[in-house]
C-alpha cells in the first residue's frame, strides 16, 4: 500500500432535509375546507326543500339585485312582505298555528279566517255562554288568551300592520248605568290588543281599535245570533311599488315558508 497516499475522511452534518415551504399549511386548509363542506351537505340534506331552495338561491344571486326579490324589510326570513298574492299562505300558517290549541276541536267552529279587500280577517265568534271572553264582561277567558297569544306570535314577525274590532249582536247590554254595546266591544277590542302586544306584536303594529257595537253585523237576518258577538284582527296588506308589482312574490314565499317550517321543527 501506498504510505503516501492521503487519506480523506467525509464527514456528514446531520439536521433538517431543508425548507418544506409551508406546503402542509395548505394541505390542513383544504382538508378543513372539505369538511365545512361536508357538513354543509349532511345539514341541507337534513332541511326541508324551501331552506334548500332559498340557500341555493342565495348562492346564485347573494345581493338579490338579480330579480329584485326580497323586500324593503332587513333580512329576508320573518320580515317579507304580505302581499295579496300571499296571504292566502298566511291564513294556513295561522290555521295550523292553531290546530296545536289544547281546546282546537271545541274551538274550530268558532273561528273564521277570510280574506277580503282590507287583508286578512280573523274572526272570534262568541256563543251563547261566551267562547273567548266570560259573558257580558271585556275580561278574556283561557282560550281567548291563549288564542290571541298565538296569533300574536305568528303576526308579530310580519311588517304588516293590525285592525282590531270588537263586535255585538243587538241584545241590548243588561249592565247598569251609560255603559252599554258600544262601550263593551271597544273594551274588548283593546283587551284583544293589549294582550296581543304583551305576546308578540309590536307597539306601532296596531293602527286601530275600533269598537262597532250592532252596527256591522254578521248575521243581519238574526241580529241576536250569538255569532255576532266577536272579535275581529285583520291583518293590513302592503301595496308595492310598480317596480315590485311586475315581479313574482316567489322569493318571498320560498324564504317565509323556510323561517316558519325551520320554526316549527325547533318547537
Amino acid at each position: 500500500m501506498d504510505k503516501s497516499r492521503p487519506i480523506i475522511i467525509v464527514k456528514k452534518k446531520g439536521g433538517h432535509g431543508g425548507h418544506h415551504g409551508g406546503a402542509w399549511k395548505v394541505a390542513y386548509a383544504d382538508f378543513v375546507t372539505a369538511m365545512m363542506a361536508l357538513f354543509i351537505v349532511l345539514w341541507l340534506l337534513n332541511t326541508n326543500k324551501p331552506v334548500r331552495e332559498a340557500v341555493a338561491g342565495y348562492f346564485k344571486d347573494p345581493t338579490g339585485a338579480g330579480k329584485k326579490v326580497g323586500t324593503t324589510q332587513s333580512g329576508s326570513g320573518e320580515n317579507f312582505v304580505l302581499t295579496r298574492d300571499n296571504m292566502p299562505k298566511l291564513k294556513d300558517q295561522l290555521q295550523q298555528t292553531i290546530r296545536q290549541m289544547t281546546d282546537f276541536d271545541k274551538l274550530k267552529s268558532q273561528i273564521e279566517m277570510t280574506v277580503t279587500a282590507e287583508g286578512l280577517r280573523i274572526e272570534l265568534m262568541e256563543t251563547a255562554t261566551g267562547t273567548f271572553f266570560d259573558s257580558g264582561s271585556s275580561k278574556l277567558n283561557r282560550d281567548g288568551s291563549e288564542l290571541l297569544s298565538k296569533l300574536a306570535e305568528e303576526l308579530g314577525k310580519l311588517p304588516n300592520k293590525l285592525s282590531i274590532e270588537g263586535h255585538t249582536d243587538s241584545k241590548p247590554y243588561s249592565g247598569l248605568g251609560n255603559y252599554g254595546n258600544w262601550e263593551l266591544s271597544a273594551d274588548r277590542a283593546n283587551a284583544a290588543r293589549r294582550l296581543m302586544q304583551a305576546s308578540g306584536i309590536r307597539a306601532d303594529q296596531v293602527t286601530q281599535v275600533r269598537g262597532f257595537a250592532d252596527q256591522r253585523l254578521r248575521k243581519p237576518e238574526d241580529p241576536f245570533d250569538p255569532s255576532n258577538r266577536r272579535i275581529s284582527v285583520i291583518v293590513q296588506y302592503i301595496i308595492r311599488n310598480n317596480d315590485e308589482k311586475d315581479e313574482k312574490a316567489s322569493g318571498d314565499e320560498k324564504a317565509w315558508n323556510a323561517a316558519h317550517e325551520s320554526a316549527a321543527k325547533k318547537e
